[in-house]
């Protein structure tokens, strides 16, 4: 069968084994690419995917640039996980590609973003799916085509951001800004099947915050966070969405991390997470049987300092297969 995904690139950077090894690996080492027939999906536990898309962010950003930025820095990290005696290498992983990008035609790209995930999850529906964003308006997309690949299942979002991401469509269009408004208004999620752990002071407007209200939105501030514990906030917003959902989508704006942790993300604040206890969240949502799809978006290379900043997302790319691992 010739290469099934249209709509994707093949992955820009291809890693060759170097090492005959089957443990100790670097993730470069363990993270194969399609080729051009289809592998045994049944042997197959995670599938990820690019989207290099920032034209549609509200603020400068070179999002686009952080899918290969992550392809990157791969090879500075081992699949072995010391915290949890966990190596990822127990998974077979397999890199998709990019979402086919429009030079001009933003709908075009959103379109086609919706189609791969419709795609990936009618070619291998079991496999954990994993996407490197991009801009924060994929989000809205990619749980539309989830959504079309299984109409009879309710979905439900787990959402680490700074932000609400409800601003309005008829103002600024499907933008970074808009995903979770995007997806309440098209009917494909519900607003109390949305918890946003990690907003913070000055930077969601009131008028948003009557709107997640009137829309039954769970919010989580970081100040509420802290007091309870990160780990506490994630296991009672899983426990909800549990008794109410089919599947849970989790997104993971880098823009969550407090700016001196993460001075790369296009909006970037003071009084954000730690890493540490973003890496601790994301594990504790990949353990989670329900959580079959996650994103990490709104990274812009170019202004990180020290690679510190796309180091850390692939981080958070690995804590969340470690919690998948240890299912």
């Amino acid at each position: 069968m010739t290469y099934p995904y249209p709509m994707l690139d093949r992955p820009s950077m291809v890693w060759t084994k170097q090492t005959e090894k089957t443990r100790d690996l670097k993730v470069h080492e363990w993270i194969e690419t399609i080729g051009d027939t289809e592998p045994n999906w049944d042997n197959v536990d995670v599938t990820i995917l690019g989207v290099p898309l920032s034209k549609s962010s509200i603020s400068t950003s070179a999002a686009s640039e952080n899918p290969d930025a992550m392809r990157g820095v791969w090879k500075s990290f081992g699949t072995y996980n010391l915290d949890e005696d966990v190596d990822l290498a127990s998974l077979k992983a397999i890199d998709l590609g990019n979402v086919k990008q429009h030079i001009t035609d933003i709908a075009q790209t959103h379109q086609n973003i919706e189609e791969a995930m419709v795609a990936m999850k009618r070619h291998h529906p079991h496999t954990m799916q994993v996407t490197m964003g991009g801009d924060h308006s994929i989000t809205a997309m990619l749980v539309k085509g989830l959504k079309r690949a299984n109409p009879s299942e309710t979905i439900g979002i787990l959402q680490l951001d700074t932000h609400f991401d409800l601003r309005d469509l008829t103002e600024i269009g499907p933008a970074n800004g808009t995903p979770i408004r995007n997806l309440l208004e098209s009917g494909t999620i519900e607003g109390n099947h949305v918890h946003n752990i990690g907003l913070h002071g000055f930077f969601n407007a009131l008028e948003l915050k009557e709107y997640a209200d009137e829309h039954g939105v769970n919010y989580t501030t970081m100040k509420q966070a802290r007091k309870k514990g990160i780990d506490s906030v994630i296991a009672e917003a899983l426990e909800e969405l549990n008794k109410t959902v089919d599947t849970i989508y989790l997104t993971v704006d880098m823009d969550v991390l407090d700016i001196t942790h993460n001075p790369a993300a296009p909006a970037a604040t003071p009084g954000g997470m730690y890493t540490e206890e973003l890496f601790d969240a994301v594990q504790l949502a990949g353990e989670h049987p329900k959580v079959k799809a996650m994103d990490i978006v709104c990274l812009d290379p170019r202004k990180d300092v020290g690679g510190m900043a796309v180091k850390s997302a692939v981080h958070v790319m690995l804590s969340f297969l470690t919690g998948y691992c240890k299912r």
